[in-house]
């Protein structure tokens, strides 16, 4: 009698086209759905990408620490040709490979490509100089850059919040750290802005060897004079004799300068349109500013900054509850969907400052949690917490429906947040 055959394995149904514009308008409503219908939906991303998307709770939590979930670029890089969807954009990324045009492989010898033992290393070697200390006295300089920048805001006319504010704070306090001098920071900026674009032009090119040259001489400049900043830390930190060698020093740079600001950039102004749309929680905050902490934790889980989890591959098929993903597949961990998901939280689409802390996945989970989560927190706190309190009249410059939203497919964040800090009239 011959043995029994297991069963062929479900076909996945064909990928579906997400992120349109629309949807990132209103990402959430499209994420419920998906929610209800399956734990992990096949879908593509704006460059032919296919991948699953994962969009429950419990399942995200559980995958952000799934060992089967790789994150090593030197692996995944070879998966990406044949994990296309569209073959027009599978031919065009060929042929950028074939160029050598793809984004320069210095700049991703660092934790958040990798994993154990070299993401092991790399995190203990960079948690010996990104402190809790460190972090935490930072507190005055954020609060009287704070100040400064909302001393400038005009009373008169409407100004962009995000250019006047959300932005300058971050970046000039990674600058900080990494100890980027003032007159290199508008260049700092232009690159750092280039090559997190995504495009493959000319210029994001030009812009990375600009931004691998520049970090070479700072880190030798660190090297010769160490200064009292992260990066000088980092040059000199160790542990048995290991130490970064200058690619991962370089690479783990420009990971603090992106990871660093943008995440916080889009914390501040998602943060500040929240209590903008929210009469009643402003009320809260302004009658109790001890409520802050618990409603920067609410501002992360309500609309986080980051809206998927950086990349991941399968290396071997996985489970995700009915669904079976394929080994060598890639794994899109809706951060967003994950934290409006009523499996884990009452009313998910309310905005409650006074909700019990529930192990939001915003920052992540597992050995790729977010390292600068406590500095993010820390800026966000400070940044809408001064703004509202000195500004208690501040509202939209436009109408609500006039806002727009960045197309990213990592990031969460508003193209601009026109504002008017006077009272109602002038």
């Amino acid at each position: 009698m011959p043995a029994a055959q297991s069963p062929a394995p479900r076909p996945a149904p064909p990928p579906l086209e997400l992120f349109t514009p629309a949807f990132h308008q209103d990402p959430h409503r499209a994420l419920a759905e998906l929610r209800t219908s399956a734990p992990a939906v096949p879908v593509v991303t704006p460059n032919g990408l296919r991948t699953w998307l994962v969009t429950g709770y419990e399942h995200a939590r559980t995958l952000l620490a799934d060992p089967r979930l790789s994150k090593d670029m030197r692996v995944g890089r070879d998966l990406i040709p044949r994990n296309f969807a569209d073959p027009e954009k599978q031919r065009a990324f060929l042929a950028e490979s074939g160029n050598h045009a793809q984004f320069p492989q210095v700049l991703s010898v660092h934790m958040l490509d990798s994993d154990p033992p070299d993401h092991t290393r790399l995190r203990r070697l960079v948690g010996r100089a990104f402190t809790a200390r460190r972090v935490e006295a930072l507190g005055p300089r954020i609060t009287e850059l704070t100040d400064t920048l909302l001393d400038a805001l005009p009373a008169d006319e409407p100004v962009d919040l995000m250019e006047a504010l959300a932005f300058p704070v971050p970046f000039t306090v990674i600058c900080w750290l990494l100890g980027v001098p003032p007159d290199d920071r508008a260049a700092f900026r232009r690159w750092s802005n280039l090559l997190v674009s995504g495009a493959g032009t000319e210029e994001v090119r030009d812009a990375s060897v600009s931004m691998i040259a520049y970090l070479q001489d700072l880190i030798a400049g660190k090297r010769s004079d160490p200064a009292d900043d992260m990066l000088s830390d980092l040059v000199q930190v160790g542990e048995q004799g290991d130490q970064l060698s200058d690619d991962e020093l370089i690479s783990m740079t420009f990971l603090l300068l992106v990871a660093g600001h943008e995440t916080t950039v889009n914390l501040i102004g998602n943060g500040t349109l929240a209590v903008l749309r929210h009469p009643r929680v402003r009320e809260q905050l302004a009658a109790d500013p001890t409520l802050w902490p618990a409603a920067v934790e609410e501002f992360l889980r309500y609309d986080g900054p980051v809206t998927n989890a950086t990349w991941r591959f399968t290396t071997e098929p996985v489970e995700v509850g009915s669904v079976v993903i394929p080994e060598g597949e890639f794994v899109t961990i809706s951060l967003g969907a994950a934290g409006r998901d009523p499996d884990r939280y009452t009313d998910p689409d309310r905005l409650d400052v006074t909700r019990p802390s529930s192990a939001s996945v915003a920052f992540g989970h597992g050995i790729h949690h977010c390292l600068g989560a406590p500095l993010a927190r820390l800026e966000g706190r400070i940044v809408i917490g001064r703004l509202f309190a000195r500004f208690p009249g501040l509202r939209l410059a436009v109408d609500d429906s006039a806002l727009r939203w960045r197309s990213s497919l990592m990031m969460r964040g508003l193209e601009e947040l026109p504002v008017r800090t006077g009272p109602s009239g002038t």
